[in-house]
C-alpha cells in the first residue's frame, strides 16, 4: 500500500518543513526552543489513533536519535512521546542545557490517559518541549524560576479539562551525545497526587531539580584526558640539579616522544625508561620539568 501510495504520480504534492538542524551563533536558547517548537507544530499533532513511529522507552539513546532521524525524514504527524526524542534530536549540542522527561497520569470520566513533556532548564530558568491535543499542554517558554512552578502550571491545565491529576514521574538529565548507549531515565521521581500537600510537591519537586542540575554538570565535567596532572611525587630515584626549571605544556611534551614516554613510565612507578636502546641511551633529569595543562 505504501509503495502505490508512493509511486503514485497524480498526488498532489505536499510541502515538506524543514527541520531546524542549525541555528545561528547569535540566536539565544528560548528562541530556538520556540523555532523548534513550531517545526514541531508544522508536523501536527496525530489524530488518526496510530503511532507512525515505534518509540521503545528501553533502547539506548543512540537507537531512539535514529528514530528522530526517520521522523524528520517522513515528516509525519506525530504524538507526544514521539515529540519528546524529537526534541532531544534537535537540542543536542546545546551545552548549558538540561533535558529531562516529565510524565503525567490523570483520569478523566473512569478513563486514564498519560502524557509526556520534555522538560527544559537553561539559565536558571524552566520549560518544556511537547506536541498535544491542548496548547497549554505542551510548549512552556524559559520563564519558570523554578521546576514546581513549571508542574503546577500543568496542573492549572489539567484542571480546566476537568482531568485529575493522579501521578506524576520526573527523569534525569539525558546526554546530549546522539551515539550514548545511555538510557533515558524516565521516571526517577515519582509523585502520588493524592498523597502530597501543594506544599509538599513544591519541596519534593524543587529538590529533584537540584539534583537534576548536579547531574548536569557531571556529565560536562567528563572529558578524557591523559593526564589531568603530572606532580613531582612517589619516590623517584631521580638527581637533583640547580638548573632552572621548565614549564612545560602537553602538548610540548606529547611532541618529545622519547622524554614524554620515560616520564609516563617514572610517574607509574616504574623507576627507569625501558623501550629502544635510543631510549636508554638519554639521561634527560624530569626533576627540571613541570607539566602544565
Amino acid at each position: 500500500m505504501v509503495s502505490t501510495v508512493r509511486e503514485n504520480i497524480n498526488n498532489p504534492q505536499v510541502p515538506v518543513p524543514s527541520a531546524p538542524m542549525s541555528f545561528s551563533p547569535n540566536m539565544s536558547i528560548p528562541d530556538r526552543l520556540e523555532k523548534i517548537q513550531n517545526y514541531m507544530n508544522t508536523l501536527q499533532y496525530n489524530h488518526t489513533g496510530t503511532q507512525f513511529f515505534e518509540i521503545k522507552k528501553a533502547r539506548p539513546i543512540s537507537g531512539l536519535m535514529e528514530v528522530a532521524k526517520d521522523m524528520i525524514r517522513e515528516s509525519l504527524p506525530i504524538k507526544c512521546l514521539e515529540a519528546i526524542i524529537l526534541g532531544v534530536f534537535l537540542t543536542n549540542g546545546m551545552l548549558g542545557m538540561e533535558r529531562f522527561p516529565v510524565s503525567f497520569k490523570t483520569k478523566f470520566n473512569d478513563n486514564y490517559h498519560r502524557h509526556v513533556v520534555l522538560g527544559i532548564y537553561h539559565g536558571g530558568r524552566y520549560g518544556a518541549l511537547g506536541m498535544s491535543r491542548r496548547e497549554d499542554l505542551m510548549y512552556k517558554p524559559l520563564i519558570y524560576k523554578s521546576l514546581s512552578e513549571l508542574i503546577v502550571d500543568y496542573e492549572r491545565a489539567y484542571r480546566k479539562y476537568w482531568h485529575d491529576v493522579k501521578k506524576i514521574k520526573i527523569g534525569l538529565p539525558i546526554s546530549h551525545d546522539p551515539h550514548s548507549y545511555e538510557f533515558i531515565q524516565w521516571k526517577t521521581l515519582t509523585l502520588t497526587r493524592s498523597k502530597l500537600t501543594q506544599q509538599e510537591l513544591c519541596r519534593e519537586v524543587d529538590a529533584h531539580a537540584k539534583d537534576i542540575r548536579t547531574k548536569g554538570k557531571q556529565k560536562l565535567k567528563r572529558v578524557d584526558m591523559p593526564f589531568l596532572a603530572f606532580r613531582k611525587s612517589r619516590s623517584w630515584s631521580v638527581p637533583q640539579t640547580s638548573s632552572p626549571r621548565k614549564s612545560l605544556s602537553y602538548a610540548d611534551m606529547a611532541s618529545n616522544h622519547s622524554s614524554f614516554n620515560q616520564a609516563v613510565r617514572l610517574y607509574n612507578g616504574s623507576g627507569s625508561a625501558k623501550g629502544s636502546d635510543s631510549s636508554k641511551k638519554e639521561s634527560t633529569d624530569l626533576s627540571q620539568y613541570q607539566i602544565r595543562i
